[in-house]
This record gives C-alpha cells, sequence and structure tokens, in this order.
C-alpha cells in the first residue's frame, strides 16, 4: 500500500518553549517566502501588539517571543494569520546595494585554493565567479552583523572545513556549502575562508552598527593588497 504524503500547508505555527511561538512561512530558500517574513516583522514591530515582545526573522520563518500572561499562543497565532492579510501595508526601507571589497587568497584566503581544486576552477575564476554575482541577505545571525546570504554560483559550493578553526579573523569571506558569508568579528569558525574585507561590518558604537539589514544585497569586489591596507587604514581613522 503506497502512502499519501500532501506537502504542508503554510504558515505553520509551531511553540518553542513556554515563551515562543515560531511561525513558518516555507521550506526553501525563496525570496518570495524572505520578503513575506520581512514584512510581517515590520508589521509586528511599527504597531507591536500587546504581550509580543521580540521577533527575530530568518530565511522562512520568524520566532516571536511574547509574555503568556497578556496573550494567548491561540490569540497569537490569529494575529499572525491576520497579519498576512496586510502585508502591503508594511513600511520597510526600500533595500540596497552594497559594494564589499575584497583582497582574495594569499593571507587572506588560505582556502581559495581547495574551493579551486574541489570545483575543478582556476584561482582567478573562482575571483571572477564570487564577485559577479548579486547576493541578497536573507537573514542576519550567528554573530552580531554576520549575514547569510543567497546566490552563490553553484560552480563554488564546497563542504565546510571537517575541524573548524579556533579563530577566524573579522572581516573574512568564506564559503560553506552552497552559502557565503562574511565573519564582521574575530570568531571560531568552519567557513573555507577565500578573501578579506577591510570593512568594519559590526561596531555597537556607530548609530546603525551594521552598513546592510536583511532584505539588502551585497556585491564583492576585488582588491588588491594595498587597495586593502589604504582602505583599512581609512576605517581606523
Amino acid at each position: 500500500m503506497k502512502l499519501c504524503t500532501q506537502a504542508p500547508s503554510f504558515p505553520l505555527f509551531r511553540p518553542s518553549g513556554d515563551r515562543c511561538l515560531l511561525a513558518i512561512y516555507g521550506q526553501d530558500v525563496d525570496v518570495a517566502v524572505n520578503e513575506k517574513v520581512r514584512r510581517i516583522t515590520a508589521l509586528l514591530n511599527q504597531d507591536r501588539k500587546q504581550g509580543i515582545e521580540e521577533v527575530v526573522p530568518s530565511y522562512s520563518s520568524l520566532a516571536v517571543f511574547y509574555d503568556p500572561e497578556q496573550i494567548s499562543l491561540q490569540a497569537l497565532s490569529t494575529f499572525l494569520r491576520a497579519c498576512e492579510q496586510d502585508v502591503s501595508k508594511a513600511q520597510i526601507r526600500e533595500s540596497r546595494t552594497i559594494t564589499i571589497p575584497v583582497c582574495y587568497g594569499g593571507e587572506f584566503g588560505p582556502d581559495i585554493e581547495d574551493v579551486a581544486r574541489h570545483n575543478q576552477l582556476g584561482i582567478a575564476e573562482v575571483i571572477k565567479r564570487h564577485g559577479n554575482a548579486l547576493y541578497r541577505i536573507f537573514a542576519l545571525g550567528f554573530a552580531p552583523g554576520f549575514c547569510y546570504l543567497g546566490g552563490l554560483d553553484s560552480g563554488l559550493h564546497i563542504p565546510r572545513l571537517e575541524t573548524p578553526r579556533t579563530l577566524v579573523p573579522a572581516g573574512s569571506v568564506g564559503i560553506a556549502g552552497g552559502q557565503t558569508g562574511i565573519y564582521p568579528q574575530d570568531s571560531p569558525g568552519g567557513w573555507r575562508i577565500i578573501g578579506r574585507t577591510p570593512l568594519t561590518l559590526f561596531a555597537a558604537d556607530r548609530a546603525e552598527p551594521c552598513p546592510y539589514r536583511a532584505g539588502d544585497s551585497l556585491r564583492f569586489q576585488a582588491v588588491d593588497k594595498a587597495t586593502f591596507y589604504e582602505i583599512l587604514s581609512t576605517e581606523h581613522q
């Protein structure tokens, strides 16, 4: 006898602990789904319903932290369903495209040869392909300012390191699986490092700690070592 499997109907609402509701709007890394998540997040933040404490968006879902003494799980689920009808009313900032200078290879990209070898490409082709794409920021997380990007050329995919490094320098640009991203701070990490940007991507004392938000796009621009240090010196003036 064949089992009939039915595709899930979205959104799905799942409790996550006793003070959080996970609202799931899709299963894949999809721009349209991510845009819905971004707009519903904006709606919740611009007209914060009593009992909602924090909203944390991701690729295709958002976590809504709430006070169960002020709003019930059922009432919160009903409210979120209603928000879907009002996504056009969300007040969101227009998406921007930010260019990130990167010095590829050498001391700044110790794993670029592995990426090239794994994909049977030359290093120059890895740099070209990585810089040619326009990457959407689907989510921020892991560390302050760390952006999860969609749009990596399939010819650059590579598994993450089997043993993560205990220290990855701030500004390092890496690839893991089908994703690329930038480490905004010194931290451990298992992504394959192919370059580094001289920009300071997170600073808590700035009016806007990060130069980008979810929904923006990034483009990487290759620079030589001299330009890298020139920009670096300007960043620390």
